[in-house]
């Protein structure tokens, strides 16, 4: 279900009030004994308690428990599952809860994000819009197609057969879309909540972020990148340069796709961890069946498919005491240092998977016999 800005989007936008996107917001974070980076969620609420709770960081009441561990969760929260509110409601909580007990929550925007902000809703099943239904679904439904059948006629682009149309507009608009889409947007719960995060933060020596840093954006400032992404987000009636750039730090997949022996790609690696002085890039937006070492382990995937939704298996990763270590399905695997062996590591992972997974037959055709 693709749904950008037409006239029920454009619709909903009328309804929305100024709101003032998040400034001066830190970006950098030095002396950090404990990080643990999950990748892409996608509304799996299941999934990041599960990891969560084996993590330590949260107990059984889905409460903090990690104390002064830092949580970076690197976008792409939400789409493709069914509980976008759940995920979202407990992430928010968790950010203030950890940062009481001297931790953090590091919240940062995907492209997923961006994209329901401005109203692009192709990933959102069913049972999520249904989620977000009440009482008053119905009403809210009917007024929100005669608000947007009357803002056409104004424009003098009024459908010639008007009931096929709201026939097609109840399908393409089901219940909860109307709740949903006040809550994305810079006014509501979520959308006033993600114009106040991060994109990209920089924690000890490490770089994380969604997408990745693409040559385009070398040269701008982690703050830089910040304030357009969030400036974007709070407007969404107006172009976004960045977070709809498909080489900006949202969308770039360049660190995780480009062949490794390629001179330029290893030359870019270089520049980001020159120009943002560090010595890894943690991305998400690429899914790879484990946490993915590249470019000698200077580049880390940890976008594994977390969500059942994608099939992928339980993996993360921890840096304690400047120790990098992914957890797979329960295992905890020390993740090569630069020249290290990233076979071993990823034969190890495979040894924990079930039969048939993606990455046992992915060794099995790369390895000779």
């Amino acid at each position: 279900m693709k749904i950008l800005l037409g006239p029920a989007r454009l619709a909903l936008m009328l309804l929305a009030s100024g709101v003032v996107w998040g400034q001066n917001i830190p970006d950098t974070f030095k002396e950090v004994e404990r990080v643990v980076a999950i990748g892409d969620v996608h509304a799996d609420y299941a999934r990041l308690t599960a990891v969560l709770r084996q993590a330590g960081l949260t107990g059984a009441t889905n409460h903090w428990t990690g104390g002064k561990t830092h949580l970076v969760l690197c976008g792409d929260m939400i789409d493709r599952g069914s509980n976008s509110a759940q995920v979202l409601d407990l992430v928010m909580a968790l950010e203030t809860e950890a940062q009481k007990a001297g931790g953090r929550v590091h919240a940062l925007i995907g492209n997923h994000e961006a994209m329901n902000v401005f109203g692009d809703l192709r990933y959102v099943p069913a049972d999520d819009f249904a989620a977000y239904r009440g009482a008053d679904s119905a009403r809210l439904q009917a007024n929100q197609m005669q608000i947007a059948l009357e803002e056409m006629q104004r424009n003098g682009s009024a459908p010639a057969d008007v009931a096929a149309w709201q026939k097609q507009f109840l399908a393409e608009h089901p219940p909860g879309w109307v709740e949903r889409g006040l809550a994305f947007l810079p006014s509501g719960k979520y959308g006033k909540w993600l114009a106040q995060l991060n994109s990209v933060v920089k924690i000890n020596d490490a770089l994380y972020l969604h997408g990745g840093i693409s040559s385009k954006y070398i040269k701008r400032s982690l703050k830089s990148m910040n304030e357009s992404v969030r400036s974007e987000l709070a407007n969404p009636g107006k172009r976004a340069s960045v977070a709809q750039d498909e080489d900006g730090p949202l969308w770039y997949r360049g660190l995780m796709l480009d062949p490794e022996d390629d001179a330029k790609a290893g030359q870019l690696v270089r520049r980001i961890l020159e120009e943002y002085d560090v010595k890894r890039i943690v991305v998400g937006h690429t899914p790879n069946p484990a946490v993915m070492p590249r470019f000698e382990a200077r580049v880390i995937g940890i976008d594994v498919g977390l969500a059942a939704a994608m099939g992928g298996p339980a993996a993360y990763i921890v840096i304690e005491g400047g120790q990098y270590f992914a957890v797979h399905n329960g295992r905890r695997l020390p993740l090569p240092a630069v020249g290290g062996n990233i076979l071993e590591y990823l034969t190890q992972a495979a040894a924990l998977d079930p039969p048939g997974s993606r990455l046992r037959v992915l060794l099995q055709n790369r390895i000779p016999r």
